[in-house]
């Protein structure tokens, strides 16, 4: 059984993804070819946002609209501790501080009562200024932006949705990466929509941020690559990842209709035994990953390790908080700052989710919980 199952996947659209590599290999053009384009044409209209700019990585998509802002030193950005650490690397890469504010039990994603009370207290301080808000979409569940907004424009901070885990869901009729002044989104192989390397891409509505993002992306490029007008990176996607990702979008949105179909399946079955993620009403997850909270640390171990011996892979995401990691303990957070982040980490664990999860694995891996 595969935690992912890129295998299945692959078959089902080996014929056009070999057919879009053969073209990038005829035209030549394996920097910024003519699929990067069509790429961002295509993904800017799925979500409903006038620019798409593509680029190296998710890391990449979040560092590129910070540059853009000119964070650095004496800046806060808050953001959740229950994330991958890229989330709040690229704050602190920029000479930033993360401030970490903890998240809702129920959805794992940013409290938004406890960011406006992380915000006033950064004011009252007034040792760093209030810049940026940074929610993550947990597990492909988009974060709280309408109450989140409210507190951005409260404080005049900007929002960057982190929509790595989150691209393919929604909010009503908002496509996840259309919050916030700008989103990001990653390709890694193993997001819903993923390349077979790295990518990412960047969403926003704002004509002048999008053409500095789009030269900062190119080593601050100006009328061409020999023009540098500010300090940029090395962050485009290469033309064959484009073309990976623009095969698996003609199937993309079957299977996110797949995908809440397997999770609507577990939750059926672990009803009333195990907790899961909660999905709000009016929003759609793209199930990222199907997460469950065992009891506690000791129990987890055990129902992995049940899975374990039944041949059905398990993963914990995450197991220790971004605050209570050496790369942020100049920040000065100690253990129980962050009560419900910390709760999860030690409880959570991910059992396989993907489109080509059929019935009866599901069926034995609710069974191997829940006996």
């Amino acid at each position: 059984m595969q935690f992912i199952d890129l295998k299945t996947q692959q078959e089902r659209i080996r014929e056009n993804i070999d057919r879009r590599i053969r073209e990038v290999l005829d035209h030549g053009k394996y920097i910024m070819g003519p699929e990067i384009q069509e790429l961002e044409t295509g993904l800017a209209e799925y979500v409903g946002v006038r620019y798409c700019i593509s680029c190296s990585s998710g890391t990449d998509a979040l560092l590129i609209p910070l540059m853009a802002w000119g964070i650095g030193p004496g800046d806060a950005v808050f953001t959740t501790p229950f994330t991958f650490i890229a989330t709040a690397e690229v704050i602190q890469l920029l000479g930033g501080t993360p401030v970490f504010v903890d998240i809702e039990k129920d959805t794992f994603n940013i409290d938004p009562s406890r960011l406006d009370s992380a915000i006033r207290n950064v004011i009252q301080e007034k040792k760093i200024r209030p810049r940026c808000i940074i929610p993550v979409d947990l597990f492909g569940l988009p974060a709280n932006y309408p109450q989140i907004q409210k507190v951005a424009d409260k404080y005049g901070l900007k929002v960057l949705e982190d929509g790595a885990q989150g691209f393919g869901g929604s909010i009503g009729n908002r496509k996840a990466c259309s919050f916030g002044e700008v989103a990001s989104t990653s390709f890694f192989p193993a997001k819903p929509l993923g390349c077979y390397g790295d990518g990412g891409a960047i969403f926003t509505n704002d004509p002048d941020l999008a053409s500095v993002m789009d030269s900062i992306r190119v080593h601050g490029k100006g009328s061409d690559k020999y023009d540098n007008i500010r300090i940029g990176i090395n962050g485009r996607m290469d033309t064959i990842q484009a073309a990976i990702v623009l095969a698996k979008m003609e199937i993309f949105d079957d299977e996110v209709k797949k995908r809440n179909l397997v999770a609507a399946e577990y939750n059926r079955r672990l009803k009333g035994v195990h907790s899961t993620q909660k999905i709000p009403d009016g929003y759609e997850s793209v199930w990222a990953q199907f997460s469950i909270l065992a009891d506690d640390s000791t129990h987890r171990q055990q129902l992995l390790q049940k899975l374990k011996d039944k041949g059905i892979p398990g993963a914990v995401y995450y197991p220790l908080s971004l605050h209570r990691q050496k790369a942020f303990e100049h920040l000065g957070y100690q253990q129980n700052d962050f009560p419900v982040s910390e709760s999860v980490s030690q409880r959570i664990f991910s059992v396989p989710m993907h489109p080509y999860l059929d019935e009866y694995s599901i069926f034995e891996i609710c069974n191997t919980l829940t006996v």
